[in-house]
């Protein structure tokens, strides 16, 4: 017997909530690689870190949100807690190889494909382990093809992010490009969805409330949650994240004009030398003169 299926049982809220949580692991994880790169003097391996952390938890906080509003109307849904906090350990892994490959390798062509291909396949990795971390009154099915289309569509969308990461310095196209990100992971997420079907075991099952799944779900992403907050905080008191690159430069060269000028001796003899005629005015007016004649 076929189960009915409903992905979006809160409407629009779990999608639209969902895809918040994309963008704003994704727009972390941007800035973060670019600090790494954008300053040989910053710790690259902790930038690097908080990036790949900030993009997994982003994917994954998207995937069990979206999950919210999957109910199987014949079957209470519950979730397996190892197989969850695998799959959030599997989605911050497979970023982190990505994330470092390109911050030490740089977006060489090579480079972003094969770091692409096996972030991505790590992002549909994740989506299937928490997938399998379900219990209900029956089995998984799924469509082959679509299935194919999801994994095309994680390893496009990862191999983006990463060359995005490399590419792109600017705030407001880091904050589009993180835009384009969260439409590209929720895609791949309800692709994957409308590939599941659900075969019931027996005719009947028990009414599904959802309850069960909430009383994990919901605690589960309270800490992702929390660590996307804190990471934004350390984003937005970091002066290099938010200067674009225009205002970094103008200020990188501002700071080294000043530092010149400090280390540069006095010609000798300037004290000596003739008055302007401002200070001329200025002497025989009675105002304080400033080179001491």
């Amino acid at each position: 017997m076929q189960g009915t299926v409903d992905g979006f049982s809160y409407g629009m809220v779990t999608p639209l909530t969902a895809y918040v949580m994309a963008c704003l692991g994704a727009a972390l994880g941007l800035r973060c690689v670019t600090r790494s790169l954008g300053n040989d003097r910053s710790w690259k391996p902790g930038w690097l870190a908080l990036g790949a952390a900030s993009i997994g938890c982003g994917i994954w906080t998207m995937h069990f949100i979206a999950m919210i509003g999957f109910q199987v109307e014949e079957s209470r849904i519950r979730y397996d807690v190892g197989l969850t906090i695998l799959s959030l350990a599997v989605a911050i892994a497979v970023v982190a190889l990505g994330v470092f490959a390109v911050g030490y390798r740089g977006g060489n062509t090579t480079t972003l494909i094969i770091a692409g291909a096996f972030t991505g396949l790590g992002v549909a990795a994740m989506h299937y382990i928490g997938m399998a971390a379900i219990r209900l009154n029956g089995r998984l099915q799924y469509d082959v093809g679509t299935v194919a289309l999801s994994v095309v569509i994680a390893i496009v969308a990862a191999t983006a992010a990463l060359w995005a990461a490399v590419a792109i310095r600017g705030f407001l196209t880091s904050l589009g490009a993180s835009l384009v990100m969260g439409v590209a992971v929720s895609g791949m997420h309800y692709t994957g969805m409308a590939a599941v079907s659900v075969h019931l075991h027996g005719a009947t099952g028990t009414p599904g409330d959802g309850g069960s799944a909430y009383s994990l779900l919901l605690p589960m992403l309270i800490g992702p949650v929390l660590f996307l907050l804190l990471a934004g905080v350390v984003v937005m008191f970091d002066p290099m994240l938010v200067l674009g690159d225009s205002d970094r430069n103008r200020a990188t060269i501002r700071g080294r004009t000043v530092a010149q000028s400090a280390e540069r001796p006095a010609r000798p003899g300037a004290l000596f030398e003739a008055p302007s005629a401002t200070e001329r005015r200025t002497y025989e007016s009675g105002a304080p003169a400033r080179r001491g004649w």
